[in-house]
């Protein structure tokens, strides 16, 4: 709003008062709520770091693990072993609200099974097999647990960079144009009001 463009008028500058009464309200509650999710941003990056080293061990183990079954019961039966494997992994997509930020949350299920789940027979396979289905199940389930951790993350740093750009721009813009505009308009009144006193003294004398 520039300067120029404001009518000089009391009707205008009550309008003007509204305006930055209701934009200082607006600044404080979106300063509470950036300030909020940065608060819950930290929190969940605490998790997100904890889920990433607990991932990477799996990844290790699942790694190591399928290597020694291949070498001991062979490529072949390993892999006619996992063609054997019933019932897939269930995952169902919800989501919750972080301080009007929808965010997901997984929900997963029939990931990690019993040894006489998985459908293949037991006298076929070793138990290196077995460790190796096993190690790749719980590497599943961390995969999930840091893709809805991660994801959560990432729509709070993007509602945060948003509301970081409106609380500067109502502080560092909107606000100070309506306090400049609001005293250009109580100079202008004081002075036309100078006018009409000096005007009224020289009709009455």
């Amino acid at each position: 709003m520039g300067v120029k463009d404001v009518k000089p008028t009391r009707s205008e500058l009550i309008e003007l008062k509204k305006k930055i009464k209701l934009s200082q309200s607006g600044h404080k509650l979106l300063k509470m709520k950036r300030d909020g999710l940065i608060l819950e941003f930290f929190e969940i990056l605490g998790k997100a770091k904890d889920v990433r080293t607990e991932l990477d061990a799996a990844y290790e183990v699942a790694s190591r693990r399928i290597a020694i079954a291949e070498a001991v019961d062979g490529v072949i039966t390993v892999k006619s072993t996992s063609f054997a494997l019933q019932g897939k992994p269930e995952i169902e997509l919800e989501s919750r609200n972080i301080m009007g930020v929808v965010v997901p949350k997984i929900e997963s299920s029939s990931v990690h099974k019993a040894l006489d789940e998985r459908g293949y027979g037991i006298v076929g396979t070793s138990s290196y097999t077995d460790e190796a289905a096993d190690s790749y199940e719980i590497l599943v389930e961390k995969i999930i647990l840091a893709a809805e951790i991660e994801t959560t993350m990432k729509k709070l740093l993007d509602d945060i960079e948003k509301t970081k750009r409106r609380v500067n721009a109502l502080e560092f813009k909107v606000i100070p144009e309506l306090q400049e505009a609001m005293n250009f308009i109580r100079l202008r009144l004081e002075e036309m009001e100078r006018e009409n006193t000096f005007r009224l003294k020289r009709i009455k004398g």
